[in-house]
């Protein structure tokens, strides 16, 4: 191949290297550290047992993951810790959203640490129908228990399945009692179905309301009422401290035309400020008096064995539902009865029965 650039006649012209091109591939990429294997599980129950806040959390993470290895692994971990825990408080925190939860947490749990001891804090916070993501910003809220070296704080996503991830928190608490956290709360966002699962995991439900948001009887669900042990009025200072003294005298009212509770406990209505940290001490006086009424007359363990019995079955009925839609035969005929019942060619119900037949009958 002929170059004119050698041509006598540019004799005076000097012909340059050009710049030297990068490497496509980063020349870094191979000095990047390798993702550590997994701990086996004698490592990661030898950690949680010492109170080691990563393997815990690692073994939190396992828990959540969908991946089988890690569901097994996760498993034999929350086993060998069963021994370790039932040792602890377990509190479930709701309200409306706004009523100032993740504040009122953040007080609620530095006067507990106040008075010794560790503590976690779960929230679950509902994903998004739209973009499946959660945004996970409760521990920005909680600016000085995120920051104590005796608390311990994990949002979970709910990302669709309130009774999965009801059912990982549920594992959860049992490892961070493990680890020695003796005083749990398990937050929830706001009033919906939620509430059901925290309650069957927890031993008191304490409800934060606010006041002069509307009608305080009709601004929450009888059912939420019913099963709340302790109702609090947030944001009682200032010139609010008359309408949150209003509704608290609402709910006292509307609290003695609802059945007794099984506990025999009356549930108590009291006013306190988060923001200002007001009236923290007898809203945790409440609390003391309710576990030491619980534990006088036995319900405690009642409740604790009927929440074992209960998680039991919703772990049953939990893999028995992703036993039937992992199995991809099942999922070709599904696809193919929703095609004949939004055509018309036949009813939800009868789509439905033949499925399950098919599937009852693969035994």
């Amino acid at each position: 191949m002929e170059h004119p650039e050698n041509d006598s006649q540019y004799i005076g012209l000097t012909v340059n290297g050009g710049v030297a091109q990068p490497p496509i591939v980063n020349p870094y990429l191979s000095k990047r550290p390798r993702r550590k294997p997994l701990p086996s599980v004698s490592e990661l129950v030898e950690g949680i047992i010492k109170g080691d806040v990563t393997t815990l959390s690692r073994a939190v993470t396992l828990v959540e993951s969908l991946a089988p290895e890690h569901y097994a692994l996760a498993q034999e971990v929350i086993e060998k810790c069963l021994p370790y825990s039932g040792r602890s408080r377990r509190i479930g925190i709701t309200g409306v959203p706004g009523a100032g939860k993740s504040t009122s947490i953040d007080v609620f749990g530095l006067h507990v640490l106040r008075e010794g001891g560790k503590l976690a804090v779960l929230a679950i916070d509902p994903s998004s129908e739209r973009t499946k993501g959660s945004i996970l910003g409760d521990k920005t809220r909680m600016e000085k228990l995120s920051q104590h070296p005796s608390a311990f704080i994990r949002p979970s996503p709910s990302a669709g399945s309130l009774g999965g991830v009801a059912r990982k928190t549920r594992e959860t608490i049992v490892l961070c009692e493990a680890a020695g956290y003796d005083n749990i709360f398990v937050e929830t966002v706001g009033v919906g179905q939620s509430e059901t699962a925290v309650h069957s995991m927890v031993d008191f439900f304490l409800l934060i309301q606010i006041a002069g948001a509307g009608d305080e009887l009709q601004g929450i669900k009888r059912g939420i009422m019913e099963m709340a042990d302790g109702i609090v009025i947030n944001k009682a200072d200032g010139d609010n401290v008359g309408p949150a003294q209003l509704a608290q005298a609402q709910y006292r009212s509307a609290l003695h035309l609802f059945p007794p509770t099984t506990s025999g406990w009356m549930p108590e209505v009291l006013t306190y400020s988060g923001y200002y940290e007001l009236g923290i001490a007898e809203v945790w006086e409440m609390i003391d008096r309710y576990f030491a009424f619980v534990k006088g007359n036995g319900f405690f363990e009642r409740r604790r064995q009927q929440q074992a019995r209960y998680w039991m079955f919703e772990t049953i009925d939990e893999q028995l539902r992703k036993h039937f839609y992992d199995n991809p035969e099942i999922d070709i005929r599904l696809a193919q009865a929703e095609a004949d019942v939004l055509g018309n060619r036949r009813s939800s119900f009868a789509a439905a029965q033949q499925i399950l037949k098919y599937y009852f009958d693969q035994k």
